[in-house]
């Protein structure tokens, strides 16, 4: 018997801990005395420009990063913390701590008034039963998103919606612990029936968003999160006629047809612009649909600017209004319903009546909303304003909460964004910057209690990563080739087309953030479009948004990619992030480079001639790239191969690793390259690693080989397994340049377990080859397995 309950205190500690992990994250943010500090908002500022150059720039860019991300870390330390359980709050509880403790808050008010009680009470009630979202409900959300800022506002959103999701189930959770304490095991399976709600995001985007977004859900694999799109670009000739002057441009119109957009059996929905943030679980939204009655079938928040009132300046003269008006960034969409009243036909007969005297609407869709509510009035169900706290100038918002714990939905809804002038910016600015940089890798949970649909990519990866053996010195190496890695490309704006001669070449190359200095000089020396991989976490990425924004020579680029893979693991995914960067080439050929080489001035355009000389349409050629090597931090940069060859002579420059690895290089034969003319062709050895310019679809890098060691090599021998000719040009040259060794290399160099399992990986990639290529591969299998 005392087996037993040995056996069942166990067994409760381990679901306490599995109960409380997560919900650790979600303690940390919300503990009182939890702040962000505000990274500079604008790089053009003095203060916040990031001059990599410099060493105190240098410093000041590693202080600002470290205390970001120590944020992150100490996330995931608490982890391994006893939890602190919240416990319920007394009816005399202050407004923070009922706001933290209930599920759901009293909204039987529709106005300011209302609001303001809501909040003097905590916004909570023990004994008002409240509606709730029904078991494995659901929850709907639209969104209309187009371009590059809109796809990273987005993520902010979303990270936002996922986070206070998933502090809903741990906060239930947390209620059923006592129970679970006394009871032991028999409550344990009702937490795993405490699940949160499946969320459907329906994304109304042009092509640019897509791409983004797609990948993006496809690489992040949050569970329970489905994600749908629309082609805006179909949608547009419903709205074209409609003129606009709001910045949303034709997009801002948008919303008015997602009863025609959305599938015809979706009842209800969500719809959110792409600048708000969530301060509380959507699923205390969702459930204001059962409070609609009679024909409602809009649930939307006052506007708080005096707007819609006529009076902001002599002559002003807004669109008609009910009162102050609504704002659109947050609408409850009864989908069923509007269609029953022929919603299209409604609006459409609106707009083009005050279109007639208008002229053009000035805030997009909320304009025609507010009209159709005019004429209609019982179509609106009035939220209480903290649902949409409009952080506009000289707005009402202040109003909508008593205390900021209070406010449940914050809209960025001014131009100016986070400079917008509001007594409490700071915090709201804080809880902003807090998801912005959030380890989005924390938001993927799992979901229990609740049927879904099998995510096969998850399924498969599941059953990949259970047949690894973790007792095996290498499982490390051999579970990294099989992460998945949450990317965002196209990061920044990017605007190219190739050119229509069939010989344009993208240089393509990978980095992390101790090798930002580089991209300005590389834009400097290549002037053609680039493909770039950043290995980044959250944080980092938003420091480099940043660096970016604050640099001339960047920001006048738009033919460079940016293509974010955030971090997770220890290796440094090096081939996964060369692939990445490869994917998202858009020109016939490319330019397989490192960041931490120039190009010579001019090669970009010797290259697009190469490859009309050497027919690279008609036959498969790596043409390979000489590779040199300085230890000057200050080089006078060559400006032809006979300089290059006069610095060569003098010990400026050298051939590339000429001093500790000669056979990576050596194939090409600097001797003969000194006086060639003409093209010549060399033939593949072992460990040759040359830098080369191939078409698009030439290989991939393998991704078992992460960090420092064979990732290069292992893909020029596929090239030449799949008899590419290796033809080096007689006046094309790049330059290394110097820098700290990476953390990678000093592994390599210092731990012996790290080179015995390179060795094994590059013994299986051997033997694979000679599977896949035959008889022709053979010659793979003599390598000499110490290089």
């Amino acid at each position: 018997m005392l087996g037993m309950c040995r056996g069942r205190r166990k067994f409760v500690a381990a679901s306490l801990a599995l109960i409380f992990i997560p919900a650790l994250t979600w303690l940390y943010l919300s503990s009182a005395n939890f702040t962000v500090k505000p990274l500079p908002l604008s790089p053009l500022d003095p203060q916040s420009s990031v001059l990599i150059g410099a060493a105190a720039e240098h410093q000041d860019l590693a202080l600002r990063l470290r205390d970001v991300e120590e944020h992150n870390h100490a996330l995931r330390r608490e982890i391994s913390l006893p939890p602190r359980v919240p416990t319920h709050s007394s009816h005399h509880s202050n407004s923070r701590q009922g706001n933290q403790l209930h599920t759901h808050s009293t909204e039987e008010g529709t106005g300011d008034s209302e609001a303001k009680k809501g909040a003097a009470s905590g916004n909570s009630s023990d004994c008002v039963p409240q509606p709730v979202v029904n078991k494995c409900e659901t929850i709907h959300i639209a969104i209309v998103c187009a371009g590059y800022n809109a796809s990273r506002d987005v993520v902010t959103l979303v990270k936002s919606v996922l986070f206070h999701s998933h502090y809903r189930e741990y906060q239930d959770a947390s209620r059923q612990i006592r129970s679970l304490i006394d009871q032991t095991g028999i409550t344990i399976l009702s937490f795993y029936n405490t699940i949160r709600n499946p969320l459907h995001f329906h994304f109304i985007t042009d092509s640019i968003a897509r791409k983004i977004l797609a990948d993006l859900f496809h690489t992040w694999m949050v569970p329970a999160v489905h994600v749908n799109f629309y082609d805006a670009d179909e949608l547009k000739s419903e709205v074209s006629w409609i003129p606009n002057k709001h910045y949303s441009g034709i997009y801002g119109l948008m919303k008015l047809v997602l009863t025609k957009t959305l599938p015809s059996d979706l009842q209800k929905v969500i719809v959110l612009d792409t600048d708000i943030t969530f301060a509380t679980d959507i699923a205390e939204l969702w459930v204001v649909f059962h409070k609609f009655k009679g024909q409602q079938v809009l649930g939307l928040v006052e506007n708080q600017s005096d707007w819609y009132l006529g009076n902001l300046w002599k002559n002003h003269r807004p669109w008609p209004a009910l009162g102050r008006g609504f704002n659109t960034g947050v609408i409850l969409l009864l989908l069923d319903r509007l269609r029953k009243l022929k919603w299209e036909q409604m609006w459409r007969l609106t707009a083009e009546r005050e279109l007639m005297s208008m002229l053009s609407t000035s805030l997009a869709d909320q304009d025609i909303f507010n009209a159709v509510i005019k004429q209609n009035p019982f179509l609106v169900h009035q939220l209480p304003c903290f649902w949409n706290v409009q952080l506009s100038d000289h707005t009402r918002s202040e109003k909508c909460y008593k205390d900021v714990s209070d406010l449940k939905v914050i809209h960025w809804n001014s131009p100016k964004k986070l400079r917008v002038k509001n007594k409490h910016v700071e915090f709201f600015r804080n809880l902003y910057l807090t998801f912005l940089e959030y380890d989005g890798n924390l938001l993927r949970r799992e979901l229990f209690g609740c049927p879904s649909e099998t995510d096969h990519n998850s399924e498969n990866l599941q059953k990949t990563l259970s047949e690894l053996d973790e007792d095996d010195p290498c499982y490390e190496f051999r579970r990294e080739r099989f992460t998945v890695h949450r990317t965002h490309v196209y990061f920044l704006h990017y605007e190219y087309e190739p050119a229509l001669d069939n010989t344009d070449v993208t240089l393509v190359a990978q980095l992390s953030m101790d090798r930002l200095q580089m991209l300005e000089a590389i834009c400097k020396h290549w002037e053609g479009p680039i493909s770039l991989a950043l290995y980044l976490s959250d944080a980092e990425a938003q420091q480099f948004l940043r660096y970016a924004q604050g640099s001339e020579v960047l920001m006048s680029r738009s033919n460079v990619g940016y293509h974010i893979v955030y971090k997770e693991g220890q290796f440094y995914p090096v081939n996964l992030l060369r692939n990445v960067a490869m994917g998202q080439v858009n020109t016939p050929y490319m330019f397989l480079s490192d960041i931490d080489f120039l190009p010579m001035y001019g090669l970009y355009e010797y290259l697009r001639k190469s490859v009309v000389q050497l027919d690279m349409g008609n036959t498969k050629k790596a043409l390979v790239v000489p590779a040199f090597e300085t230890l000057r931090y200050r080089l006078s940069f060559p400006k032809s191969k006979a300089e290059l060859l006069s610095q060569l002579d003098m010990g400026t420059l050298f051939t590339f690793r000429y001093h500790v690895w000669t056979k990576g290089h050596a194939p090409t034969d600097f001797a003969k390259w000194r006086t060639a003319t003409t093209p010549y062709r060399v033939q593949w050895e072992a460990d040759f690693e040359p830098y080369v310019m191939v078409r698009r679809e030439s290989p991939e890098y393998d991704r078992r080989f992460v960090g420092f060691g064979w990732n290069k090599v292992a893909h020029i021998m596929e090239l030449d397994a799949q008899e590419y000719e290796f033809v080096v040009l007689p006046n094309a040259y790049m330059i290394h340049m110097p820098h700290a060794p990476s953390f990678d290399i000093t592994k390599f160099r210092s731990n012996k377990q790290y080179r015995a399992c390179l060795k094994t990986l590059k013994e299986e990639f051997q033997q694979n080859m000679s599977r896949r290529y035959g008889f022709a591969a053979l010659k793979y299998m003599t390598v000499d397995n110490n290089s």
